[in-house]
């Protein structure tokens, strides 16, 4: 193989057969189990990144199910996202995500820099309760349980929630060890349609983890359950700090 194919069959890792295909992104019955609740506000000023700003010590624990995305097949995820405002426009950063499939953890790193790592997730309905649960390895570090589809939401007002900025701290080392790419990143959710959004009474519970730390951010109060059924296509992102520049 000649430089000339090198470079032009050069997409993702590994060359001659990539971890996940070029997008675009398209997500067809994602379902959304969100948890926001109220934690320790300096243990927030711990971890988001400047030039995003905290507007309030609130986080939202996600339960994500994807049984239908292209490229990345069939998979869940779980993670924390904490509303933050960059240049005054509230939006969420994305401070950790665990999840089951090998192309969407390869895409998400690589591409955006979403931060995510290898878990055990699940997203179920038992009765009458939606349950998330993530484990890492054989340990179980969140649980999160709704009471099912007990009111409706408005789809409209969800619809816009969802397409408000989110934000990523990539990083890619170079081969020596140091960091090659530092970089904010910023990103929106496209075509998103909402099929039906619920609220109900909703629980949460984290636990100590050395690899998967995401009691941390401990649950002081929570205050909502969010369940979303939709369609959408991940867009692509665009730098909007680079820390080492």
């Amino acid at each position: 193989m000649n430089i000339a194919d090198v470079k032009r069959k050069a997409f993702a890792m590994p060359l001659t057969s990539p971890a996940f295909p070029p997008g675009p992104y398209r997500f067809v019955n994602r379902e959304f189990l969100i948890v926001t609740y109220r934690t320790d506000l300096d243990a927030l000023r711990a971890v988001v990144p400047e030039p995003l700003q905290i507007t309030e010590p609130i986080v939202k624990y996600e339960f994500i199910r994807m049984p239908d995305s292209t490229g990345f097949g069939d998979y869940t995820e779980s993670g924390q996202v904490i509303p933050v405002t960059f240049e005054g426009v509230a939006g969420g950063y994305v401070h950790s995500m665990y999840l089951n499939d090998e192309a969407p953890i390869a895409g998400g790193r690589e591409l955006w820099g979403f931060p995510k790592k290898l878990a055990a997730p699940t997203l179920t309905a038992e009765t009458d309760t939606l349950i998330g649960t993530l484990n890492y390895g054989s340990v179980r570090v969140a649980t999160a349980t709704m009471g099912y589809k007990h009111r409706t939401l408005d789809a409209a007002a969800v619809r816009a929630g969802m397409l408000t900025p989110n934000y990523l701290l990539k990083i890619i080392p170079h081969v020596d060890g140091s960091a090659r790419i530092c970089e904010l990143v910023r990103y929106y959710l496209e075509d998103v349609t909402i099929k039906g959004a619920w609220t109900g009474p909703a629980a949460l519970e984290l636990a100590h983890h050395a690899l998967a730390p995401v009691a941390q951010l401990p649950v002081l109060e929570v205050i909502s359950g969010t369940h979303i059924l939709s369609d959408m296509t991940l867009g692509m992102g665009t730098v909007i700090h680079d820390y080492l520049a």
